[in-house]
Parts: structure tokens; sequence; C-alpha cells
């Protein structure tokens, strides 16, 4: 079987217009893929950043997949929270990425936006905090849906990965 073995960390999120921020992550992979070793979600710490600009989570990543095929490739998907001075979180937004094909080392932007949802949810948002979510989460990163959707760009998530594959030329994929 082919293996590939991600390593690296969610470095922090930059551009967001909020303070307080963690992340929620989750490793996705079609059938063809099996998950061996390592944690498939995680949650990072909130973090303040003095400055307002990037917040620093560094939280570590350590990914070992088999497959028989490419289909269904894994993906990182994520979801930005913040974290208020009631100790309410509210979601920020949603993103995703795929696990870079190439082996070797990566720096992903992973780009996160929140559904803007009816113009009274809207209102609704800015008067008591809060917002849309989304209510079948594999939206986020199924194409077939996601068009529909009304969003607003929110900011980034970068990720720092290594990749390492081994044995997918047995299956005539050539990375």
């Amino acid at each position: 079987m082919a293996e590939l073995h991600v390593i690296g960390e969610l470095v922090g999120g930059r551009d967001f217009p909020n303070q307080n921020l963690f992340c929620k992550w989750e490793a996705v992979q079609g059938p063809a893929w099996e998950r061996l070793a390592g944690e498939a979600s995680g949650q990072t710490q909130v973090d303040h950043p003095l400055d307002g600009t990037f917040a620093k989570w560094a939280h570590p990543i350590d990914l070992f997949f088999s497959s028989k095929g490419i289909q269904g490739w894994p993906k990182l998907v994520v979801q930005v929270w913040s974290h208020d001075i009631y100790g309410r979180n509210d979601l920020v937004g949603y993103g995703f990425c795929h696990v870079p094909t190439q082996p070797g080392s990566h720096q992903i932007e992973c780009h996160v936006w929140r559904p803007l949802g009816t113009g009274m949810q809207q209102l609704k948002s800015m008067l008591v905090g809060g917002g849309p979510h989304l209510t079948a989460p594999e939206i986020v990163f199924a194409p077939d849906d996601r068009y529909r959707l009304r969003t607003q760009a929110m900011g980034v998530v970068l990720f720092e990965l290594g990749v390492i594959a081994r044995n997918f030329e047995k299956f005539g994929v050539q990375l």
C-alpha cells in the first residue's frame, strides 16, 4: 500500500477581525484512505496577540496514512473561533486545504470564510453576537453545495507541513 506521512504544525492565523482566537482542525480523507497513526483532529490554545495581527498557535500535526489510490486525497479542515470576556465562543469562520501532493516542506495558507446568512441573521449577529453556522460541516470541502453559499472572507490560517510519500509508484502514481 502507498503511504503518506504528514508532519508539521498549525502555525497561526492572520488578518482576522477578532481577538482571542483559537482553531479547531480535522484531517478528512476519502474511503480509499486509512489513517494509521496520529490524531485526526485537535484544538489550539486561545491566543491574544499583543499587536493584534497574528495569532500564534504552534499546534503540532503528525498524521500517517495508507492508500490504494489517490482519490480522496487528505484535506485539513479548520474552524476558527473567538473567545470573549464572558467565556462565550463565537465562530469566526471555516476553511480547508489539501495536504500537498509533492513530498517536501510546504507553507500553506488556508483562507477562512464565514457564511453571511440572511439580512435578519446579520442584524442579530451585530446586536447580540453569534452568527450563522453550517448545519452540515462537510459543505466546507464539498464543491457540490458550497457554491450556493454567500460568504465573507475572514482571515488566513497558516500551516507548515512536511510531506513524505512512499510506494506510490507501485500503484502507477508519480508524485
